[in-house]
């Protein structure tokens, strides 16, 4: 029973500050340092959120890049149910769908290279990535400006201004957010 006290003291006492006062403490330091990233990185235009910097959209239209495909179940990019599709490399599964995904995409760019880039094809590990290399973003670039009715150099301008470079070059590889791409390229029109 002396045992009793203190312990529910300490669980009272323990309980307020990682429950309450951590957290709250952790929030008001990411709203006054971080602002944008701690309200979910929100890309808003004339006055609407048109999505997230951190989180993939379905674009399928001609006339806009296409991202990573989502392997977030029935709803693509859907941040609720964010993983990868779990298959193996030799699953036959995985084969059967970069297959489809490959054919679809030299369908759809048929001015393109035949190599198509990998990320095209394969889902990231979270099934919401929202980025691209600037290279399947160029290997694009023909199918958009013929959608487009833009020349080849300015859609390879756009995708040069929107490329994201690394803070230090041997620190991460440069990236193209597809959502603001889009956005851009929505503005050149």
């Amino acid at each position: 029973m002396s045992q009793l006290r203190p312990a529910i003291i300490l669980l009272m006492v323990l309980t307020l500050l990682t429950g309450a006062l951590y957290p709250l403490l952790t929030t008001g330091l990411a709203q006054w340092w971080f602002p944008s990233q701690a309200n979910g990185s929100l890309i808003e235009q004339d006055g609407a959120v048109r999505g997230s910097e951190q989180i993939g959209q379905v674009f399928n239209q001609a006339g806009h890049f296409w991202g990573r495909p989502s392997a977030t179940g029935d709803t693509p990019y859907n941040a609720l149910a964010s993983s990868g599709s779990n298959l193996a490399g030799s699953n036959p599964a995985l084969d059967k769908a970069v297959a489809e995904r490959v054919a679809a995409l030299r369908q759809a760019n048929p001015q393109a290279p035949a190599a198509v880039p990998v990320e095209l094809v394969t889902a990231s590990a979270s099934g919401l990535d929202p980025d691209i290399s600037p290279e399947a973003a160029m290997w694009q670039a023909p199918r958009i400006a013929a959608a487009r009715h833009l020349s080849l150099q300015e859609v390879q301008a756009l995708i040069a201004r929107q490329t994201e470079r690394p803070l230090l070059p041997f620190i991460g590889e440069e990236t193209v957010n597809v959502l603001r791409l889009n956005l851009a390229l929505d503005d050149l029109q």
